[in-house]
């Protein structure tokens, strides 16, 4: 990797969708490779044991009818079961995610509690006694018999009084969260009770889509596609943190979160580190720059491509350095497992407040930095990419092979921004890690991939320097780095 020298100093058919989401057109950046899972397998091939993917995951995406026709598949089943209207069994799924085994066994353990639970039927003890008066309880107005409507528990309101309830939430909104108005009354409206009371076709179109949202996200085996107005819905047979994609906009997601993929590390420990990385963005600013200090001459120096392997070349010296820890390259090769691994100050403990805030402060930015440094490998790696599509295109348009011929190069960066996205995803991972010898074990298979990772992006960068048999065990080995860190570490 050569660097720059500043100044010194300073994811179907169209009649499937939904007709009330509008297609927007999005700008692509073009220093995405938004397609590196693909088209790499044969170019990595494993032979026995090694074939295992630990990211391998069966899902299939689903258009609105679909899923629809999915959905009111197990209402109906359950509907005739349970013996409840269609609209009942629909809340009764809600309430248990549409795990209909889970259903059943309660149902036939008490069938009365399971529509408790359901938020469906009240407690035998708390019905309400119907009172003889034809006064409306929110607005005090004497109304006919006729227009005084309740749910199960037998809280009555008028009819005007329901509506406007009901609109004001739909408008706000809500779908199945639509319920009683007396205080403390916590049973659900069925849909087939609400539906008559919303005033216009507008508002009933608005309350299909909500109860279709909360239908899918209640459903253990489902989620909305997180793409920009995309309708499709992602069904898999057992939920897991996994990498999905949708084969409509593209857009690829973990399926547990519905956040961006972050294999090995977990849900709940990337919303976390997400949560941390934006309080303390002013704090990180000084390291986001991507800009340091040449150790050999100081020079103020930026890095042009993704590998953190630097090589300056001057008349009087030259300086061969690694980009994280600004250590002699030479050696590195031996050392790589300390430049990724923080060291902890095992006296921290017995140290004052400001000193372990200050240490708190320095493993933070340490872990930062590097998932930072990564992300920004990403985007420089993204324009080598390009370089090499627009290469492979020149060979093939002067006879010089065919686009087959070439298509290693391609291969061999997607594989790149595929290794490295992993290894972004590692940092979040160890810093909040317990130390021990787990953690040890990580860091040295995180060690292991990073190093392998250099590699691969010391050779994609000069490929016409190294031959194809060359690059694509380099390719296998990382690879292989990448498989068996996320088969030892990845939340399943």
């Amino acid at each position: 990797m050569s660097v720059d020298m500043n100044s010194q100093g300073s994811d179907s058919n169209e009649e499937d969708y939904d007709p009330n989401c509008e297609e927007e057109e999005e700008d692509e950046d073009p220093g995405d490779i938004e397609d590196y899972y693909d088209g790499v397998a044969n170019d990595v091939e494993q032979q026995g044991a090694d074939a295992f993917d630990p990211e391998e995951y069966q899902f299939t995406c689903l258009t609105y009818k679909e899923s629809e026709s999915t959905l009111n598949e197990h209402m109906a089943s359950l509907a005739a079961t349970l013996k409840v209207s269609h609209a009942v069994a629909k809340l009764v799924l809600v309430s248990f995610h549409w795990q209909i085994s889970e259903i059943l066994e309660r149902h036939k353990a008490n069938a009365a509690q399971l529509l408790v639970e359901a938020r469906v039927q009240p407690a035998s003890s708390k019905h309400a006694m119907v009172h003889s008066s034809h006064h409306c309880a929110v607005c005090m107005q004497f109304v006919r018999k006729e227009n005084l409507l309740s749910l199960a528990c037998q809280h009555q309101f008028c009819r005007s009084c329901w509506e406007q309830h009901c609109t004001v939430l739909v408008k706000d909104g809500v779908g199945v969260g639509v319920s009683c108005m007396a205080q403390d009354c916590l049973l659900r409206t069925p849909e087939d009770f609400v539906f008559p009371l919303l005033p216009s076709e507008e508002l009933k179109d608005k309350y299909r889509r909500y109860l279709f949202r909360d239908y899918v996200e209640s459903h253990y085996q489902l989620q909305l596609c997180p793409g920009a107005d995309c309708p499709m819905v992602i069904q898999v047979q057992e939920p897991k943190a996994r990498r999905v994609q949708c084969n409509r906009c593209n857009e690829v997601f973990c399926f547990k979160c519905r956040q961006m993929y972050h294999a090995p590390t977990d849900c709940a420990t990337i919303r976390k580190w997400l949560t941390k990385c934006a309080d303390d963005s002013e704090t990180a600013n000084y390291i986001s720059a991507h800009t340091k200090d040449c150790p050999k001459c100081n020079i103020c120096i930026e890095k042009n491509g993704g590998c953190n392997h630097m090589v300056m070349g001057f008349l009087l010296f030259s300086a061969d350095f690694c980009w994280m820890c600004l250590g002699d390259w030479k050696t590195h090769g031996s050392e790589y497992y300390e430049c990724s691994r923080y060291k902890e100050n095992p006296d921290i403990v017995n140290q004052s407040q400001q000193a372990q805030a200050r240490e708190a402060l320095k493993k933070y930015l340490f872990y930062f930095e590097r998932w930072e440094n990564h992300n920004k490998s990403l985007q420089l790696e993204a324009q080598t990419y390009q370089r090499i599509q627009e290469k492979i295109q020149e060979r093939v348009m002067n006879n010089l092979g065919t686009w087959i011929d070439w298509q290693y190069l391609q291969n061999a960066a997607k594989l790149l921004a595929k290794c490295r996205y992993t290894l972004q995803y590692t940092y979040p991972y160890a810093y909040y890690m317990e130390s021990g010898p787990r953690k040890k074990l990580f860091e040295y298979q995180q060690a292991q991939l990073e190093a392998e990772i250099e590699n691969l992006s010391w050779k994609v960068e000069r490929a016409d320097s190294y031959d194809r048999g060359d690059l694509e065990n380099q390719m296998h080995i990382a690879e292989q780095r990448r498989r068996t860190l996320l088969k030892d570490f990845h939340d399943t």
